[in-house]
């Protein structure tokens, strides 16, 4: 097996003759013309976008999304893709490492300021707030082989900078930082001590994209291939996008019914305010905010085609978590999905996920069996030929071989995928930890042991909780739970005054 070190030895050997040739008989073909070159990789994480934002996966989506459309016909396309967790910091962990959060402790957002964790009827978990170095991150797995490696955009994995993407694999760095939005907002200047300040007014979601164009043209003359994450900041708040993009979508949002707009979901809060959820995509900034989301990626992934390079170029476009749509302005809506960003229930969990390799065979075709987040690391390794990690991405498999249509996937059907969020979330989650195994999916509340049971494939809307009609089927999905706890060494709610929460530990010793 060659080392890193080897292969790049023995590249150098084969530049170094292939010199000497073309010297010998006035060849001016490139050097990376004439060697096998690994394929690049663009990875394009975007906060905060719901499953139902984009139009390949809902045909009545209120936002407009043509060049993710484009990609997604041309990729294949994920129908039952999840994040890591329901909010941001937990599922990136998962993905940089091909771990679950709750492995490294890391099972909520990392606050930036010290801000106290939630606290709800009782106090949650203790977590761990940052990406240890101690990780092989995704980045460092390429950069080991001889990839320049870049990341832009969001971070928001570590409050110090010894902790921020420089440290954890990436040759650039361009506006990760600690914070979890835009400090200043989407418009220059920025206060972003990675990002230079642009002309004022300068929206932050095409400057990061003409980062990544330029980063693209400096690779296009470079022999070694590329690993490149782009993070966008949106469509996180605060809200804001191009007025003119705002006022495109406020003409479309008036001809829209406005007759249910928002309906109740359940409080888990110890407050009196009932809890409401968006159920209508009618928010003129949000859309607005996804439209140039989408504008963006477009016109990355012409740079692509211009250069020569989207042949040779893995894409993958996802999610961090849901859409936000049960606070903070609930700018989007996830029907047929229950719930949004910060929610155990689909519309938390559930993301957009495509995936598009050169030379693929199947573009357009659909994987309808669960897949998630930490597969990313396993897939991308190995559909570039570089060795596996399988101490590293431990919670992650290789779905390369599951991408033709007529491949067997009853073993990825039967996987079961494990969420826990033993915290109280910003957007009004409840507490509590999820398996999903085939069309089944148990939800365990940590305040009270209480379980729901959902078949997905009948009820995509967590409508019908069928816990008590299927008694074994509850005891088995909970046993394999709580066997998953003990080996991830999962914590749960804390005591609040006299208030003592429910333990899984305690009930399995009774």
């Amino acid at each position: 097996m060659l080392t890193p070190f080897k292969r790049r030895y023995l590249q150098r050997l084969s530049y170094l003759f292939f010199m000497m040739l073309s010297a010998s008989e006035g060849v001016l073909t490139s050097y990376a013309a004439q060697i096998e070159q690994k394929p690049n990789v663009l990875l394009i994480l975007v906060d905060d976008l719901g499953y139902s934002d984009i139009k390949a996966y809902n045909d009545n989506s209120f936002y407009d999304t043509p060049h993710i459309d484009k990609l997604a016909s041309q990729s294949v396309m994920f129908t039952n893709g999840y994040a890591a967790n329901p909010v941001c910091s937990p599922s990136r962990f998962a993905l940089l490492t091909g771990k679950h959060p709750t492995r490294g402790q890391a099972t909520d957002w990392f606050p930036v300021n010290d801000k106290p964790a939630r606290a709800g009827y009782f106090n949650p978990a203790d977590f761990n707030d940052a990406l240890p170095l101690s990780e092989i991150t995704l980045a460092e797995a390429f950069k080991q082989n001889g990839y320049k490696t870049a990341f832009l955009g969001k971070w928001h994995l570590g409050k110090t900078q010894d902790l921020w993407p420089e440290h954890q694999g990436f040759d650039v760095n361009i506006a990760g930082i600690k914070n979890g939005h835009p400090a200043a907002g989407y418009f220059s200047p920025y206060q972003n001590s990675r990002l230079t300040d642009g002309p004022k007014g300068e929206y932050l979601t095409q400057r990061l994209t003409d980062e990544a164009i330029s980063l693209v043209d400096e690779y296009s003359k470079q022999t070694a291939p590329f690993f490149m994450m782009l993070s966008f900041y949106t469509v996180h708040t605060p809200l804001a996008a191009p007025e003119k993009d705002v006022q495109k979508y406020h003409a479309k949002m008036h001809k829209l019914p406005h007759d249910k707009v928002f309906q109740e979901e359940e409080q888990v809060w110890p407050i009196e305010d009932k809890r409401e959820v968006r159920v209508q995509q009618n928010h003129p900034t949000y859309a607005a905010m996804v439209n140039q989301m989408d504008t963006q990626v477009g016109r990355l992934l012409a740079k692509l085609q211009q250069e020569g390079m989207d042949e040779n170029t893995l894409v993958v476009f996802t999610s961090d978590n849901g859409g936000l749509s049960s606070a903070e302005g609930a700018p989007t809506s996830n029907l047929p999905l229950r719930g949004g960003k910060g929610w155990l229930y689909e519309g938390g969990i559930r993301v957009p996920l495509l995936m598009k390799f050169p030379q693929m065979k199947h573009k357009g075709s659909q994987i309808h069996e669960p897949v998630t987040s930490t597969d990313l690391y396993p897939t991308l390794l190995s559909a570039t030929k570089l060795d596996l990690l399988p101490e590293q991405h431990r919670d992650g498999i290789d779905l390369n071989q599951y991408f033709s249509p007529s491949a067997k996937r009853d073993a990825l059907m039967q996987r079961p995928l494990y969420f826990h969020y033993p915290h109280y979330s910003n957007q009004g989650g409840f507490p509590g930890a999820v398996v999903r195994q085939g069309n089944w999916k148990l939800i365990e509340r940590f305040e009270d042991g209480r379980v729901h049971l959902y078949n997905l494939a009948s009820d995509i809307g967590e409508q019908r909780d069928l816990a008590n009609q299927e008694p074994e089927r509850v005891t088995s999905l909970r046993n394999n739970l709580h066997e998953w706890y003990q080996q991830t060494n999962a914590r749960f709610l804390n005591v609040k005054g006299d208030n003592v929460p429910w333990s899984p530990v305690v009930e399995d010793k009774l």
